[in-house]
């Protein structure tokens, strides 16, 4: 099942850059619905690394995960993720990203774009007028953003979801 229609896309003024970057706007997704609400205890304590669960008398209220990861339900949406050039960052292949597309990218934030037809996750970089997509990995070279590639944002990442190791 489509999760949208049609697409359009929506400048962003980068002028004193020169450049013009694209934000990707998918034509009406489906927002984000929490489809039930699974409230977990959250304890008032604050656990160091090591400390052993907290007790009953420390419960505080509940947590809802969907409360807490997805503060725009209209813009966010989730990806996950494949390859390892994101790994110095804390985001590895099976991860699950939330992206907001609300929020406007910012240098040195992590987002996914899509550079002349390709996806990716990588960071952000704006030096002086020149636009770079960087991985954080050492393995990978910083990507260049050339006048003559089409670099679209779809969004920024907010949250990593991933399996405790």
């Amino acid at each position: 099942m489509p999760l949208c229609g049609g697409s359009s896309r929506a400048q962003i003024d980068f002028r004193w850059l020169g450049l013009t970057i694209f934000l990707m706007t998918v034509g009406n997704p489906i927002p984000f619905e929490a489809r039930t609400k699974l409230r977990i205890p959250l304890a008032s304590a604050i656990v160091q690394a090591g400390f052993p669960s907290p007790a009953d008398d420390h419960m505080e209220k509940s947590l809802d995960l969907n409360e807490h990861l997805v503060s725009n339900p209209a813009s966010t949406f989730f990806v996950r993720v494949r390859g390892n050039s994101m790994r110095d960052a804390g985001i590895e292949g099976g991860d699950i990203l939330v992206v907001d597309r609300s929020i406007t990218p910012g240098d040195r934030q992590i987002v996914i774009a899509m550079l002349d037809g390709e996806f990716t996750v990588k960071r952000l970089r704006k030096r002086g007028k020149r636009v770079f997509l960087e991985a954080e990995n050492t393995d990978f070279s910083p990507i260049e953003i050339s006048e003559n590639q089409e670099l679209i944002v779809w969004g920024v990442v907010t949250f990593v979801i991933h399996q405790a190791r």
